[in-house]
C-alpha cells in the first residue's frame, strides 16, 4: 500500500472513531492527492423540511470534522487538533443531496493552525457555505 492511500485509510479510520462524524455519515476521499469530503444525503440530516435543506448546524459540523481530519492528514498525526474559534458563512441553502467539503490551510505553526473550509453540491464554484477556524495542535 503506497503512503498516500495509507493516509487516507487512517482518515476513514479516525472518522469511524468520531461519534458525530458517524452519525452524519462524513467520507474521506482522494482528490488530486488531497483529501476531499463528503456527506451523502441523509433524511436526518434535513433542516428545513419545507425546502428541504441540509440543517445549518450539520453543515458547520461537517466542516469543523473535516478541517480536524485535513490536519491530522496535513501532520500525518495521530493526535486530534483541538478548536480554538470557528466561523462560518451561509452562502445559499444546502438542498436535499450530497455534500461535498475540501479544506485549505493558510497557515500552520508549531502550535497553531488557521484553516479554510469550503463546502458546495453540484458545483465547487457556487458554495453553499465557506468557514474558518483556529486550531491548537497537539
Amino acid at each position: 500500500m503506497s503512503e498516500g492511500i495509507a493516509c487516507f485509510a487512517n482518515l476513514a479510520d479516525a472518522l469511524e472513531k468520531i461519534p458525530y462524524a458517524r452519525l452524519l455519515g462524513i467520507q474521506a476521499l482522494e482528490r488530486d492527492g488531497q483529501p476531499q469530503f463528503l456527506l451523502p444525503f441523509a433524511e436526518h440530516n434535513i433542516g428545513n423540511v419545507l425546502l428541504p435543506a441540509i440543517h445549518g448546524g450539520v453543515i458547520g459540523g461537517f466542516l469543523e470534522n473535516a478541517a480536524v481530519l485535513h490536519l491530522m492528514w496535513a501532520q500525518e498525526s495521530a493526535g486530534i487538533p483541538r478548536i480554538v474559534d470557528f466561523s462560518i458563512d451561509y452562502l445559499r441553502s444546502a438542498r436535499a443531496q450530497d455534500l461535498y467539503g475540501r479544506c485549505e490551510i493558510v497557515r500552520q505553526g508549531k502550535r497553531v493552525a488557521n484553516v479554510l473550509m469550503t463546502a458546495w453540491q453540484d458545483d465547487e464554484s457556487k458554495p453553499v457555505a465557506t468557514a474558518r477556524a483556529h486550531f491548537l495542535l497537539s
